[in-house]
This record gives structure tokens, sequence and C-alpha cells, in this order.
């Protein structure tokens, strides 16, 4: 009796030891894939630098420049940024990993659904990245610029820039994934077109209150935050309406089809 009851146990058991051997695989080669990309780049981190403050920078006082407060900051500024950089530029190859780890356990309809979603989702968050660094920073950065009083030098600590930069990189990223969300929220059945829609002032509201969470505090951050926010959250709603139908339409026609066919199969049977 013992040996059969420890038989069902080992086979629990086996699948789970699998999906974590498969998951450390997986979670090694995304290490593997950043570190390459990282020993790739890091030969031009200064370069990366230089490029990612030219939006400051240009607007500087002439004269100026920016500073480095702590000894260490020239070298682990670069560093942290090419570092950010490689997870970036493997985002893509991140995402299929984790494709490929959660693609079995999806059916054939959920898995035609989830394609086009993972490769939506890296498209949105690059173009967030993009808005922020070829839209907001040149407002931002000319507004802050230009306010201050006539004796004070802008000099702005390269840490601090790059940790205010990171920081709007990754709101902006991850804002820019709200089409996404909505998409799956009326698709999971979470959430209907018409009560996304009723709620549409709260989400206003919420999206002014997230852009003054995610930014700095200042009204021309924020606003700009705010704005793609809402206009994605309806351009999801937009997409739930037309692929959500389209998918519910897509099951409808499988089930008849597959109703005809079990009604065919049970005439031949009564003829029989």
């Amino acid at each position: 009796m013992s040996e059969q009851k420890n038989i069902p146990e080992q086979d629990t058991e086996q699948p789970l030891i699998s999906h974590l051997v498969e998951l450390r695989q997986r979670l090694m080669y995304v290490l593997l894939i950043i570190l390459g990309i990282f020993l790739g780049l890091f030969y031009f981190a200064n370069d990366l630098y230089t490029y990612l403050s030219a939006p400051l920078t240009a607007l500087l006082p002439e004269g100026t420049s920016m500073i480095a407060t702590d000894v260490t900051s020239p070298f682990f500024a670069p560093f942290k940024l090419t570092l950010v950089a490689a997870i970036f530029a493997a985002m893509p190859f991140i995402l299929h990993q984790i494709w490929g780890f959660i693609a079995p356990g999806l059916y054939q309809h959920e898995k035609k659904f989830a394609v086009p979603l993972l490769a939506s989702s890296i498209f949105l968050f690059y173009a967030g990245i993009a808005f922020a660094y070829f839209v907001v920073f040149p407002l931002i950065f000319g507004f802050f610029t230009s306010v201050g009083p006539d004796n004070v030098a802008v000099m702005t600590d390269i840490s601090s820039y790059l940790n205010f930069v990171l920081k709007l990189f990754f709101a902006f990223g991850i804002v820019f994934e709200i089409p996404i969300a909505t998409l799956l929220l009326i698709w999971s059945g979470a959430a209907t077109v018409e009560g996304l829609r009723n709620k549409r002032a709260y989400v206003i509201v919420g999206c002014f209150v997230l852009g003054m969470l995610l930014t700095p505090p200042d009204v021309i951050s924020q606003s700009l935050l705010a704005l793609p926010m809402w206009l994605l959250f309806e351009s999801g709603i937009i997409l739930g309406v037309i692929f959500v139908k389209r998918s519910h339409d897509e099951e409808d026609d499988a089930f008849e089809e597959e109703f005809s066919e079990a009604m065919d199969e049970e005439q031949e049977n009564n003829k029989e």
C-alpha cells in the first residue's frame, strides 16, 4: 500500500521539477544574453551617456556643463546606463523566453491572441521610451532651465540626471502598455467595454494622479504623462471593441462547425 501511495506523489512532483528546471534554464539564457549585450555596449558607455544627456546639454547656458559630485560617478553612471540599455535591448528575447515557458499551457486560440499582444507590447514599450526622449525631455528640460534665477548656474549631477531619466523611461514605457492591459481586461471578461466607458471620468482623474506620482512635481511632466495615458486607455477600448468581437465571432463559428459535425455523425450513426 505504501508503494502504491508513493507512485502518484512522484508523478505529481516530476512535472513541477521539470518546470523549475526549464525556468532555470530560460533565466540563464536571459542572463547570458543581457551579459553579452552589456559587454558589447560597455566600450561605448560614455558615448551612450553623451547621447542620453543631449536633450539637457543642448539647453544648458553657454559655459556650463554637467558635473559629478561623487568620485565614483564618472564610472558608475555610464556603467548603470549600459546595464539598463542591455536590458532594454534584450527585451524581445526576454519576452520570447517568457512566451516559450507559458505557451505549452495555452489553448490554440489563446496562442493566436497572445502572439500579437507580445509583439505589440514590445513595440509600445519602445514607443513610450522614444516619446519620453524626443517629446517629453526637451519640453521638461527647456522649462526647468529657463525658470531658474539669473545668478544660478544650471549644472546637473550626472547620477541625478541618470536616475531622473530612467525613472521617466520606465514610467512612459509601462504607461504605453495601457492598451494591452485594457484589451486583456475586456478579453478575459474582468471588465466590459460599457463598464470602462462609464468609468471614464474616474480613469481620467486616476491618470493625473499617477502622472503626479510617477513624474517630478511639476504640471508639465504630469500632464505629458497623464494625457497619453488617457488616450491610450481610449485606444484600448477601441481595440477591445474590434478584436474581442472578432474573437467571439470566431469562437461562435467554431462552435457551430463542431455542433454541425456532431449532428452529422449522430445522423450517420442512426442510419447505421
